[in-house]
């Protein structure tokens, strides 16, 4: 049986090359709409960092939890907002 530092580690390399192969294949004029894309991976992120880090135990993992909620919570909220301001340029101005 795999050992889960190992299989956590695998998991986290796995996730940092599928992030920038996305990145990477995207072109510049279509970053701010990928944007929403990646919001909804980081609420994903949310809820796993969440239940790591509600673990009850003391150790590196829950801290690791917890730093990852923490940025992961902003990268959603910049994304939220880059989202919104995004579509406001769509909207037809009053008056």
């Amino acid at each position: 049986m795999i050992p889960a530092e190992i299989f956590l580690t695998f998991i986290l390399m796995l996730t940092i090359f599928l992030g920038f192969e996305l990145i990477n294949k995207v072109p510049a004029t279509l970053h701010t709409p990928l944007m929403s894309g990646a919001n909804a991976i980081s609420g994903i992120t949310v809820v796993g960092a969440i239940s790591l880090a509600g673990t009850g135990e003391q150790d590196l993992a829950n801290w690791l939890g917890a730093g990852a909620v923490a940025l992961a919570s902003i990268n959603v909220v910049g994304g939220y907002m880059v989202t919104d301001r995004m579509l406001s340029m769509f909207k037809k101005k009053e008056g």
